[in-house]
């Protein structure tokens, strides 16, 4: 074995009569209170939090220690999904002739533009539609509804 994973013989019969340490001792003790903790908190805790909760529990620890522990054994906080794709670009339908550039003098009002944004909320999202004076740059009407149409029997999708 010791010539196939080329190392001496001294050196494996020396690793095997090796002892941990008192710090990797002490590593392995903090790694099952760090496992604990972050049980209790449904996997939602982090480092800072896993080191704060080990602290009140008398376990004095420093948050490096906790982070490198931590990482090593893969124990991470769920991470909270950020950002939310509503709109697909990528489609098929014709898309409008943009008019506006064409250089023509508008008249006064003429151009208006709209958009429409979602807001996620702790009760679900919520939809902001805006028109805007484009000549004035001015809002000029604003909606704010829990659903993306006016009215419920005519939303499709």
């Amino acid at each position: 074995m010791c010539k196939v994973l080329t190392i001496s013989k001294s050196g494996y019969y020396a690793w095997r009569r090796h002892m941990p340490s008192k710090r990797q001792k002490g590593n392995e003790l903090l790694l099952g209170h760090i496992q604990a903790v972050h049980r209790q908190s449904r996997g939602t805790y982090g480092s800072p939090r896993v080191k704060v909760e080990l602290n009140e529990q008398g376990i004095i620890c420093g948050k490096n220690r906790v982070a490198r522990i931590m990482k090593e054994n893969g124990i991470q906080a769920k991470m909270r999904k950020k950002y939310k794709a509503t709109t697909d670009s990528r489609h098929n339908y014709p898309v409008a002739e943009n008019l506006f550039a064409k250089g023509e003098r508008q008249p006064t009002d003429a151009v208006w533009a709209s958009d429409i944004t979602y807001i996620p909320t702790d009760e679900g999202w919520l939809y902001l539609a805006g028109v805007m004076n484009v000549r004035y740059r001015k809002i000029i009407g604003l909606s704010m509804k829990d659903r993306r149409c006016a009215e419920a029997g005519n939303c499709k999708g």
